[in-house]
């Protein structure tokens, strides 16, 4: 066997540590909210290693249909946030699949900055390294799950008229300037008839 297909191959499954994992499995889904919380920070710990310590932040904060969010600061601290409601529905799913892939974005800014692509190489390689799939969506049943609604407010330029939704609105609001991708002027809040 070649190497590379040596390092493609998957382990071959014991009965016994099929039967563990389905033991592991059937406990997270008699867990309390506690418990899961308590079991996914470790997870998330014991996956990011000494790098923990001072430089990351954990949070069950998320809302939506997003079931994992990772944010670096300008500091270089990260700050990983966990949707409780889908790890409550997704369990041990969710320990082995989101948390590595969450993992898997901080190590891969550690490792190799802020210009890599987002799922490119370099996550997808850490993802293996943690032994995870390299998926970018989850599949957990998000049906009830409230989501935003964004609402848009009319900007203009010198040569046409723009839609900004609520967020990018309310960075404008902060101080934010965005410019026209064709004329290059800033945008200005309003329509551009009501300019004229």
């Amino acid at each position: 066997m070649s190497e590379t297909q040596n390092q493609n191959a998957m382990p071959a499954s014991s009965p016994d540590a099929d039967a563990e994992v389905e033991a592991e499995a059937s406990k997270l889904r008699r867990a309390s909210v506690a418990d899961l919380i308590a079991v996914a920070e470790a997870r998330t710990r014991a996956l990011l290693g000494r790098l923990e310590r001072t430089r990351i932040e954990i949070r069950f904060d998320l809302r939506g249909k997003s079931a994992g969010q990772v944010r670096i600061r300008p500091d270089g601290r990260a700050l990983i946030r966990y949707n409780l409601e889908l790890l409550k529905r997704g369990g041990a799913d969710f320990i082995e699949e989101t948390i590595p892939h969450e993992v898997a974005h901080v190590l891969a800014y550690q490792c190799h900055g802020p210009g890599i692509r987002p799922h490119g190489a370099e996550w997808q390689r850490i993802m293996r390294m943690l032994g995870a799939e390299p998926t970018r969506c989850h599949d957990y049943d998000v049906s009830g799950l409230e989501t935003r609604t964004l609402h848009y407010f009319d900007y203009h330029c010198g040569c046409m008229a723009h839609r900004l939704s609520s967020i990018r609105h309310n960075k404008v609001a902060k101080g934010q300037r965005y410019l026209c991708k064709r004329c290059g002027e800033p945008l200005k809040r309003g329509s551009r008839s009501a300019a004229s």
